[in-house]
């Protein structure tokens, strides 16, 4: 049996970022169908190495279907296969003006044999928008954001980056022209971003040359050609003066924190001011690694432990920073009472009576509730089940599996000092702890109540019941994370995520 155990400092989660995937909407039910209910296999966990060899191919295809809606989804996933694109780079090279974008996006061109998009490349090519843009130039007039991203997204159409993938550089400027590009399903696997002291900038472009043959980049400190002859021909770069650059770096300043909060999942800033070479190993290293998630693509995540180990809190914690379901069942079982919904007819006498609600009602009310879209899609995490073995039998039989399970260790003592000491106040609703959140008024103090569970009887034999079933629980869950409870709640918490970033522990 594989055990992994917390120790008491826990450690701090490794930073991953990945592309967001798309979170499948009702639309996403509606293609299936629409398919002739062609099975999907299950995501593989793009973080675990133990999903590393199995092929991305049919989630691509299916966030592809997501995105662009074809009239003609059969014919649409047939070229999609055809293609057999999915390991291209997509790459957004960004960064303020002479950051050096464009050495660092032409030295990737050549080693990974893709095509260079920019604004200036786009004016000439033969498309059909380009003499649209070009007429707006002549006019002086600012080129809409929706026009680029038509532009960008009939250029990507093209053969060559189907086949090789693209690397867009110094394009989104802003955040309405990274939405564009998300509408029109133009989406990054990775974006760089590249930085250095505004002053390094500013005295960097002061020096920028350009060759008009072979529209290369050259400097006159940094970076002059030997060949007398392509010196002889090099011309300065418009808008570099100390003034405009400054211009220019104050709206980079102004723009650039929307579009890092579009792209920060898949986004790498590296410092530009050191040595080119430096410069573009460290991006190389990057966009030929495949981003890995902050979670699983689907979360199923469970908790298990003794009465006030914090199952609640944590539960809450993660269902907050990963946006995931959070499901207690207590709480489920309360609510199908209070909605009297069938099955809260059938609980509503296991309540009023003090008597357990029998497993079977729980798992149908459990099932149906995990089995809603917004579970299926953003994943869950579930507290208050199972508590025995036979329960998690069952949660396996109705097809109930989660992919992180973490049992909270607590010793005896302390869940009974957090329990037996815990009060509300029935005026309020607020909830006081006589050592961890004493009541601020004497009046507040003197009409608190305690609730008759958390006596120190009651507490015992919850205690007992636990530790009874609790080694049934945990060999039938033998891949589970083992934590240490007695501790800080968001350094557990802090545990629980980097528990749930690495991959899943193998079988000795």
């Amino acid at each position: 049996m594989s055990r992994t155990s917390c120790p008491d400092t826990a450690c701090s989660p490794q930073p991953c970022g990945r592309q967001p995937l798309l979170r499948a909407p009702s639309r996403a039910i509606v293609t299936t169908v629409s398919l002739g209910h062609l099975p999907l296999p299950p995501r593989p966990d793009r973080w675990g190495s133990d999903a590393k060899d199995l092929c991305p191919h049919p989630w691509n295809m299916l966030e592809g279907l997501l995105i662009h809606k074809p009239d003609e989804p059969i014919q649409y996933m047939i070229s999609h296969l055809k293609q057999d694109n999915d390991h291209v780079p997509r790459i957004c090279i960004l960064g303020p003006p002479a950051s050096g974008k464009t050495t660092i996006a032409t030295w990737l061109c050549k080693q990974l044999n893709t095509p260079r998009i920019t604004q200036e490349t786009l004016l000439e090519e033969t498309l059909e928008l380009t003499k649209e843009v070009k007429a707006f130039q002549e006019r002086g007039q600012k080129i809409p954001n929706a026009l680029w991203a038509n532009l960008i997204q009939e250029r990507l159409s093209n053969v060559d980056c189907i086949k090789q993938g693209w690397i867009l550089e110094g394009f989104p400027e802003n955040r309405d022209q990274a939405w564009m590009l998300q509408s029109a399903g133009i989406t990054p696997r990775h974006v760089v971003v590249l930085y250095a002291p505004d002053t390094v900038l500013i005295e960097r472009n002061l020096g920028k040359r350009i060759d008009p043959s072979t529209k290369e980049v050259y400097h006159t400190t940094f970076d002059w050609p030997s060949d007398p002859l392509v010196q002889q021909r090099l011309v300065e770069a418009e808008g570099i003066s100390e003034q405009e650059t400054a211009k220019h770096l104050l709206e980079y300043h102004r723009n650039f924190p929307r579009v890092f909060q579009i792209y920060q999942q898949i986004l790498k800033s590296i410092n530009a001011d050191q040595p080119c070479a430096d410069v573009f190993s460290q991006v190389l290293t990057y966009v030929q690694t495949w981003c890995r998630s902050a979670a699983p693509f689907t979360p199923r995540i469970l908790f298990c432990g003794p009465p006030g180990s914090g199952k609640s809190l944590q539960a809450a914690l993660i269902a907050q920073k990963y946006n995931i379901v959070n499901i207690c069942c207590g709480q489920l079982l309360k609510e199908a009472v209070a909605d009297k919904t069938k099955l809260g007819e059938l609980i509503k006498p296991y309540f009023d009576s003090g008597w357990p609600v029998p497993d079977n009602i729980v798992l149908k009310l459990l099932a149906d509730r995990l089995n809603r879209l917004d579970c299926m899609t953003d994943g869950w995490v579930l507290h208050g089940f199972p508590k025995d073995l036979d329960q998690a039998e069952q949660m396996e039989r109705a097809g109930i599996i989660p992919n992180r399970i973490f049992f909270l260790n607590l010793p005896s003592e302390s869940v009974m000092e957090r329990l037996a000491q815990r009060m509300i106040d029935p005026v309020t609703g607020e909830r006081y702890h006589a050592m961890y959140k004493p009541a601020p008024l004497p009046d507040v103090q003197a009409r608190l109540k305690q609730n008759p569970k958390d006596t120190e009887e009651n507490i015992r034999i919850c205690l007992e019941t636990y530790y009874r079933h609790a080694g049934d629980l945990e060999e039938f869950y033998e891949d589970a994370f083992y934590i240490n409870a007695d501790q800080d709640p968001y350094v557990v918490f802090e545990y629980i995520e980097s528990c749930i970033v690495k991959p899943l522990p193998h079988k000795s």
